[in-house]
């Protein structure tokens, strides 16, 4: 009787230890504020709370323990709600919610992705928040690590998309 308790006990400690890392999620000011103290790049996920492929997105590729284990570690992730109404304050610019029709616009989002609104996008900035790259769409969690992946270990910087991605060596199986 108190092998079985023990090997419960034991099951249940993995259980824990091998968890799901969720991403922790940053408001915009968050990240700039955190950059300035220990500069990382930032992750920008710009979704609407109507958009079907963003919550698909959310529930698949950022609930992927590799990428959120990732995006922890290299980059500040930030949600962006591209319809919030709250104003966001940046560069001494306060950006705000445009009414439009039913619905309407964040500025910030529209700075983002050049008033291309698509959802979801995903805008990636250096560490003086510049823009390197806007990922349009629902993109899978293995395709989604090997972008993070070559824009956060800066190969961007030295070589292509095209070289890098034959010698990148993915953690997922299918690989």
């Amino acid at each position: 009787m108190k092998i079985k308790k023990l090997i419960i006990i034991g099951f249940f400690l993995i259980s824990l230890t091998v968890e799901a890392q969720h991403v922790k999620w940053y408001t915009f000011e968050d990240a700039i504020e955190l950059n300035k103290k220990e500069p990382r790049k930032i992750m920008v996920d710009v979704y609407t709370d109507w958009c079907g492929w963003c919550k698909v997105m959310d529930k698949s590729t950022f609930n992927d323990s590799i990428v959120s284990g990732y995006l922890n570690e290299r980059y500040y992730p930030v949600k962006l709600n591209a319809e919030q109404r709250e104003n966001i304050q940046f560069n001494e610019v306060t950006f705000k919610f445009v009414a439009q029709g039913a619905r309407g616009y964040h500025e910030l989002a529209a700075a983002l992705l050049n008033n291309q609104m698509s959802y979801p996008s995903v805008v990636f900035l250096d560490e003086n928040i510049q823009i390197i790259h806007v990922q349009k769409g629902y993109v899978k969690a293995q395709p989604f690590d090997e972008i993070i992946k070559f824009i956060g270990g800066d190969f961007y910087k030295t070589t292509t998309w095209e070289i890098w991605k034959n010698g990148y060596k993915s953690p997922f199986s299918s690989n």
